[in-house]
């Protein structure tokens, strides 16, 4: 049987030394049994963080399967898993909110936690647009396509359309490979190509076309395809 954690010294439990020390000073296991808060009959919340970061092996590994799944067992339930899709969907919307408030010209790591986060634990290709107003900061996000798992039908003429919708001054479009492989195909390539031809002609900026595979990205802009 495990100890409980109330049993512990009180300078060793996460929550304590959070406070002490701050976030970055705890594991992973830590700030995941802080998300959890207790454990199940038999485990502390200490031994069932530790023994799901076993068992998934990372983080991200986790929260995916937490965000596709609503009872994984072994501890990780309806209610737990709720817990961490909540504490998923609140880090975008932190993300999202900062985008707003500064230009993304500055944010480009920002950019791409957003967009992971946004796709993460879809098993389809989805297309969405990021539209951003004169000083670069994120006025309206939209998915305006979703297709199969491998293969999604974007139409230039409803992005433009959306741009002006928004009445955005630049554009960020992305989508994702579900297969895992960020590496951009030849329609990608054409796509892009056709996306900047048709924003540029009502005097909007393409400023990049991300693809997302789970934890990685590809950059159009960053690769001088842009």
């Amino acid at each position: 049987m495990s100890m409980t954690l109330t049993a512990w010294p009180k300078e060793q439990r996460p929550r304590e030394r959070l406070i002490q020390h701050g976030p970055t000073a705890l594991s992973d296991a830590e700030l995941l049994a802080i998300i959890l808060q207790v454990g199940i009959p038999g485990k502390n919340v200490m031994d069932l963080s530790h023994g799901l970061l076993q068992r998934f092996g990372t983080l991200d590994e986790l929260f995916d399967a937490a965000h596709k799944n609503s009872d994984l067992g072994d501890g990780l339930g309806p209610a737990k898993c709720s817990q961490l899709r909540a504490a998923l969907e609140l880090s975008r919307r932190v993300i999202h909110e900062q985008l707003k408030k500064r230009s993304v010209m500055n944010s480009s790591r920002a950019v791409g936690d957003y967009l992971k986060l946004m796709f993460k634990g879809k098993e389809y290709e989805c297309f969405v647009a990021l539209f951003l107003n004169i000083r670069g900061h994120l006025i309206g996000t939209e998915e305006l396509f979703r297709g199969t798992l491998n293969h999604t039908a974007v139409y230039p003429r409803e992005v433009v359309k959306a741009a002006l919708r928004h009445n955005a001054a630049s554009v960020i479009v992305a989508h994702n490979h579900p297969s895992g492989d960020p590496e951009p195909s030849t329609p990608d390539l054409e796509l892009t190509k056709a996306l900047d031809e048709a924003l540029d002609i009502i005097g909007v900026d393409l400023l990049d076309h991300f693809v997302v595979a789970e934890t990685r990205l590809y950059s159009f802009a960053d690769h001088g395809q842009l």
